[in-house]
């Protein structure tokens, strides 16, 4: 029992003393840390011990793991979405005090719509609708990659220029927004998404489908997301009901 307790102490004093010397600037953002030999060598310490003071780290979003890598110093908190309701990526930065920005790729009709985006949006065949593709920055610093399928009724009128903002808000002028329905799995960032969120090729991504509804449950647009791991974190509650 006496060694447990001790161990369990040794695992604290290692968990504050890297993380004081993170703030302290000994440690800088995106720094790799000494490998485990090293730090439990210094610290006189278990690699066991080492080990668990980084996961400690790594649950406070201080420090992130990269498989074969080692681990890294966060460049900044990760983002919580969910962590208070429905909201837009704009919204989202402003509530953590970060400058968010857009670049919209492409905004066009999509000819030819698949199943999967005319079930989400319940439309029929025949129905315009139309493609929005953009990329959002937080801090200078690529973030997420989105797209959004929309009816014609929700953008008639509107071109590529008018997407460079809060998508909500825009919406909000039309219809009121009401909740989401989300689905979110792990994927491997492709060629692509390599380039656009700034990810070396075998790192994985957040991969979010969501349909965002009115009031009266109608669907306003279906949206197909990927979102930096390393940089985000989706919360939700679950609610147990009396049987």
């Amino acid at each position: 029992m006496e060694e447990k307790k001790t161990t369990k102490a040794k695992f604290d004093q290692v968990s504050a003393e890297i993380e004081k010397r993170i703030h302290e600037g000994v440690y800088v953002s995106s720094q790799k840390l000494p490998s485990e030999y090293d730090l439990a060598k210094e610290f006189d310490c278990s690699r066991l011990t080492v080990r668990k003071a980084i996961d400690d780290l790594i649950n406070k979003n201080i420090l992130v793991k990269r498989r074969g890598k080692g681990s890294y110093v966060m460049s900044q908190p990760k983002i919580q979405s969910g962590r208070s309701g429905l909201q837009g990526f704009t919204e989202a930065a402003k509530a953590y005090g970060k400058t968010s920005s857009t670049e919209v790729i492409s905004f066009q009709k999509v000819d030819e719509p698949s199943e999967e985006i005319l079930s989400a949006l319940q439309l029929e065949e025949d129905h315009p609708i139309y493609e929005l593709v953009r990329r959002r920055i937080l801090d200078d610093e690529p973030m997420t990659v989105e797209k959004i399928y929309l009816s014609e009724d929700y953008v008639k009128g509107l071109t590529k220029a008018d997407f460079d903002g809060s998508l909500f808000k825009l919406l909000e002028e039309k219809t009121e927004i009401a909740y989401s329905h989300q689905e979110v799995e792990a994927i491997l960032v492709t060629p692509d998404l390599s380039k656009l969120l700034d990810v070396p090729m075998g790192e994985p991504l957040l991969q979010v489908y969501s349909v965002t509804f009115a009031l009266d449950a109608t669907p306003i647009f279906y949206d197909i997301s990927y979102y930096r791991s390393d940089r985000y974190v989706f919360k939700t509650t679950l609610t147990r009901y009396s049987h």
